[in-house]
């Protein structure tokens, strides 16, 4: 089983992948013939997700599920940064009071 720190890494990981991608079709929203990215994220067996960039198979732009997916991604990533911190913070907690 995969630590609190390396499963909530994989989730802001798998967040700048969604970023990245509908930021990348935002970008070339007028370009001809123009196939927008999508991320596919993939549970893994030991916790986490790992994601990758796949090209639809049709052409054409979606403006608004873009803008959706940059908030959906943004508010993932920082819910998986509070985790990683919070986790960081147990720790530190843990080791000074053990110590």
């Amino acid at each position: 089983m995969a630590s609190i720190s390396s499963t909530s890494l994989s989730g802001m990981n798998a967040a700048q992948s969604h970023l990245d991608s509908s930021a990348h079709n935002i970008a070339n929203n007028s370009t001809p013939e123009f196939r927008r990215q999508q991320v596919v994220q993939t549970e893994q067996k030991d916790g986490g997700v790992s994601a990758a960039i796949t090209r639809s198979a049709n052409e054409g732009h979606a403006l608004e599920a873009d803008l959706v997916a940059q908030l959906q991604a943004k508010n993932a990533f920082l819910a998986n940064l509070a985790v990683f911190k919070t986790s960081n913070q147990m720790a530190g907690a843990l080791l000074d009071k053990t110590a």
